[in-house]
């Protein structure tokens, strides 16, 4: 019989999870009749009754009531989750989370902080540490390696456990991870992938590749003793995903990723003008040096499938008869959400693109796992631009809705999370209804607070990174590269700090700002989701999802069908 034999195979501790959802019910106050919440109570002290009036008191009371209703009715669901959504807001700390939701209240004629992103409405959240087994603060592809395989890694590296080394080809071999999409794959679920990054970098990588060094996403990309010894990049093993799964455990019949949807053309085309798409951007799209074209490639595996590049192609793809749909939408990653209008031949949002995986995946009766990255909050706090950041996460919050929209939550388990932080901050003391992007007036003022040398400044910031800019009505926050760094306080007397231009001020100058190491948040809802609470390692959301959907169990038990003695 193949076997799972990755450090992720053990199951999770029952007692132990069992313990949690008991304890977390024991400390919840019973929805019961004469208790304060959430009506006020026939008899009630009459000194008591000022809390009990007040609007705060009765919502937060309301909220307890609620979450108690559904930890003891979803207790009981543990293991029937049909289908999954794993969200991730790549580098979405809670300062993120937190400005974003500002963010969109104001927009929407709010003063913002009573605001609420779409997950900020789940029931249940935790918290993951984020930190790799060799780094401090931890980058995209440990982090997501630890969240889609329940196993903790070193920085750099994807689909791997700890003892390999990056950059070390060789070292690969015996320490893959299985992960869930692998596993849902196995046990007959359908199975799709959605990211505004490339398809190849390392957060969407990390559900189907196993690589030593995430920067190998085509062949240009690897060292030659690499590819010598075997080695296959990232970009091959998405589109050789169903044959190398099949090979790993040898009995099995897959029929590989329904949906797979993002950016990175580039990865899969080769280096010759004569294969650029018709929107290239670049007089050679393609960087593969191995003459390849894998998206032809792709089409010959899957003759009845949708190959997508723009927004036309995309809007005519039929959800009820597609049984495969590839699309890639840039060279590199995907258009900033603010910057999506210019993309002269158009792309889908995070939210068409989750809604369309959702539409594909839901015909199989088994069920579905799909994992779907806003890619792009990352990238907008790299280059120091709290606009694009936040216009992504409020995106992502849509995408959400979206996916709550389309699914139940008596079957589906939706969690909502981050692969770690950024430098990002929300300081100084700015009275409420403050503009999230503006200059701080403090409490009981109508003019801009000022520093110890005069000068206003924001409410929001960043630690390091390239440093202030100011590029008028920009939507394209990478345009920051084209300039040096500018560390230090700038004169902002002058400065709309609200338009799409502004890049915040930093103290430390670097070429791209860094991600940060603090925990990040972890929300869920549906079945299995009452296990989202606490605080612990970042590798517990894929056991979470394991527990929910049975998918260890359910693998094993393909896997074990596929014996020959069983046959007989």
């Amino acid at each position: 019989m193949p076997k799972l034999t990755s450090p992720n195979l053990r199951r999770p501790n029952r007692s132990a999870l069992s313990l949690a959802a008991l304890l977390m019910i024991g400390c919840t106050p019973p929805d019961t009749s004469g208790s304060l919440s959430p009506e006020t109570p026939s008899a009630v002290p009459e000194a008591l009754l000022t809390s009990i009036d007040n609007q705060w008191y009765t919502e937060s009371a309301a909220v307890v009531a609620e979450t108690n209703r559904q930890v003891q009715r979803l207790a009981l669901q543990a293991g029937s989750a049909k289908n999954i959504i794993l969200f991730v807001g790549d580098g979405m700390g809670v300062t993120t989370v937190t400005a974003a939701r500002i963010f969109e209240g104001q927009q929407q004629g709010m003063s913002g902080e009573e605001n609420s992103l779409s997950f900020g409405k789940f029931p249940f959240v935790g918290l993951a540490k984020t930190y790799n087994v060799d780094a401090q603060t931890a980058d995209s592809a440990g982090t997501m390696t630890a969240l889609i395989s329940g196993v903790k890694t070193n920085i750099g590296i994807v689909g791997l456990d700890q003892d390999a080394h990056k950059g070390d080809c060789e070292s690969a071999a015996g320490n893959q991870l299985f992960t869930a999409l692998e596993l849902a794959e196995i046990a007959g679920l359908s199975t799709g992938i959605v990211s505004t990054a490339r398809i190849t970098h390392a957060t969407p990588a990390a559900t189907y590749a196993k690589s030593a060094d995430r920067d190998w996403e085509n062949p240009s990309m690897m060292p030659a003793a690499a590819i010598a010894a075997g080695c296959e990049d990232i970009a091959s093993q998405l589109v050789n995903f169903e044959r190398n799964l099949e090979a790993r455990y040898s009995g099995i019949d897959v029929d590989g990723i329904e949906v797979a949807l993002g950016g990175g053309r580039r990865e899969f085309l080769p280096n010759d003008p004569a294969a650029n798409s018709r929107d290239a951007s670049s007089s050679v799209e393609g960087d593969r040096n191995d003459g390849r074209n894998l998206v032809q490639e792709w089409q010959a595996l899957y003759p009845r499938g949708d190959y997508v590049i723009d927004q036309a192609g995309f809007d005519a793809v039929d959800t009820d008869s597609s049984e495969n749909l590839f699309g890639l939408f840039n060279e590199s990653g995907m258009r900033y959400e603010a910057d999506r209008q210019n993309d002269l031949a158009g792309e889908p949002s995070l939210t068409e693109m989750t809604a369309k995986a959702i539409d594909i995946l839901d015909n199989n009766e088994q069920g579905f796992f799909l994992m779907v990255e806003a890619g792009r909050i990352d990238h907008g706090h790299h280059a120091n631009s709290a606009f694009a950041a936040l216009s992504d996460t409020v995106e992502l919050s849509r995408a959400v809705q979206a996916a709550l929209d389309a699914t139940s939550r008596e079957d589906t388990l939706i969690i909502v999370t981050a692969d770690h932080s950024h430098t990002f901050t929300m300081a100084g003391y700015p009275k409420r209804g403050n503009p999230i992007l503006g200059k701080v007036v403090n409490v009981g003022s109508n003019k801009p607070a000022l520093d110890e040398d005069g000068l206003p400044y924001t409410t929001l910031g960043y630690t390091n990174g390239l440093g202030f800019r100011y590029l008028g009505d920009e939507t394209n926050a990478d345009m920051a590269y084209y300039s040096k760094s500018v560390a230090g306080r700038q004169d902002l007397t002058a400065l709309d700090t609200e338009t799409e231009g502004f890049h915040q001020e930093v103290l430390v100058p670097l070429e791209s700002e860094t991600h940060g190491g603090e925990d990040v948040a972890i929300y869920g809802i549906g079945p299995g989701a009452h296990l989202v609470t606490g605080s612990h390692e970042q590798s517990i959301v894929f056991h979470v999802m394991n527990h929910a959907g049975n998918l260890f169990e359910k693998a094993s038990e393909a896997l074990f069908l596929t014996r020959p003695q069983r046959r007989q």
